[in-house]
């Protein structure tokens, strides 16, 4: 009988699936999605070229705002914590979020003009995220053009606080603080361009900063004194010793380091921010003891050198943790998603990631990150690139995908 009803349930499955093309205006909103495809890649470069570094991605806010507003959007606004949010309205109040983040990874002065080279655009975030949020705005003009109607609603959703120390704090606040919270039943990442790709899984994190600190003094008139200088790069070195496996596949990282205030004078403080990754939970573990423990002997062995009876000490500080989770192959959401990639003629792999889904799967809300299509590389550098050919594609699978979800939610 168990097998008879999930049979039933699979074929159920299909026929709500295979029903997404046939709806009124869906394929009006796809050919709209391709006919568009250099305005839209325009938009991306307008978007990439407005500075929006995290915790500082207002004036980037504000312009999705505007545009929320021009594709038809109901009820805009901006939340308190920095989300740009818009309605578009179904016939059912619950609602599935579709998001891109607005922040990226570098600072306010970078220069983000955006440079063609060939059939490639070059520039600072403008795959991550300027493509993500290109391909929301898409979906909601293409689904306007159509008049497509839903039986759910979808929250349409530029959040903050993605990137490094914003630690996800805008999807946390949407779905734990927000206005909303309570009618959000699942949630779309979209997140750079890949359209293989559908992250199922969320990649665990931990995030530190290190702080050594000792009595300082002039290089000359005070050598020998602790010099949390060479603490620190003891505690790298000892730290860089680790060998993670590579599966589950874990990574560490020392991201940025600080202090000092002349060459000729001892640090009193110098600093590291570190990242540590992890598909396994106790994998994660592993390396953040091992952190610990580098910094520990560290400390004591530039204080068994140190003369004149002086010391340094450390103190460890955690910036951000995400955990480990999934969200199951066998949920409505990643059927709806691989159901979506195969009208495109992809065979999409389920894959694990950190991104803003990690919050909604934590929380066991149905959760993925989803490709806007095209293709890209070089993320959080300076010649980050992306190829925009065939990229409406990408606008297009992600649409199918919401209205695939739509259409099964129907049937539950």
């Amino acid at each position: 009988m168990a097998r008879l009803l999930t049979g039933l349930i699979i074929v159920a499955s299909l026929a709500a699936q295979d029903a997404v093309p046939a709806r009124s205006g869906v394929k009006q909103a796809l050919a709209y999605i391709e006919a568009n495809h250099d305005r839209h890649v325009e938009k991306q470069i307008q978007i990439s070229e407005i500075p929006a570094p995290t915790f500082a991605e207002k004036a980037r806010g504000e312009f999705m705002a505007s545009e929320f507003r021009r594709v038809g959007l109901k009820e805009v606004s901006i939340d308190p914590r920095g989300n740009v949010l818009g309605w578009r309205h179904g016939t059912s109040p619950r609602a599935i979020a579709l998001a891109a983040h607005l922040d990226t990874v570098f600072p306010a002065e970078t220069d983000v003009k955006v440079r063609r080279e060939g059939k490639r655009l070059v520039g600072p975030g403008i795959g991550d995220d300027a493509r993500g949020l290109t391909t929301i705005l898409a979906i909601a003009e293409a689904l306007e053009h159509g008049n497509v109607k839903t039986g759910k609603s979808i929250l349409f959703v530029a959040n903050c606080c993605e990137e490094g120390l914003g630690n996800l704090l805008g999807v946390k606040y949407l779905l734990q603080e927000g206005q909303y919270k309570d009618r959000i039943d699942a949630f779309i990442s979209v997140d750079g361009s890949s359209q293989a790709r559908i992250v199922n899984g969320a990649l665990g994190s931990k995030r530190y900063r290190v702080t050594i600190k000792g009595p300082g003094g002039h290089s000359y008139g005070n050598f020998g004194r602790a010099n949390p200088a060479h603490a620190l790069g003891r505690a790298i070195a000892y730290f860089s010793e680790y060998q993670p496996p590579a599966k589950p596949k874990t990574t560490f990282n020392v991201g940025k380091i600080g202090g000092g205030t002349s060459v000729n004078a001892i640090s009193f403080e110098m600093w590291m921010e570190v990242d540590m990754r992890s598909e396994s939970e106790a994998e994660l573990d592993k390396i953040e003891q091992h952190l610990l423990a580098s910094i520990r002997r560290a400390v004591e062995d530039e204080n068994k050198v140190a003369k004149f009876n002086t010391k340094v000490e450390a103190e460890n500080k955690i910036l951000g943790v995400r955990y480990t989770g999934f969200t199951p192959e066998d949920s409505a959401l990643v059927r709806a998603a691989q159901w979506a990639a195969k009208q495109m003629g992809i065979t999409a792999s389920l894959t694990i990631g950190s991104t803003d889904s990690n919050i909604p799967i934590n929380m066991k809300m149905p959760a993925v990150t989803l490709g806007g299509g095209g293709r890209g590389d070089s993320a959080h550098s300076l010649e980050e690139w992306y190829e925009p050919e065939g990229g409406w594609r990408g606008i297009q699978q992600v649409m199918l995908t919401v209205l695939a979800w739509d259409e099964l939610a129907q049937t539950k």
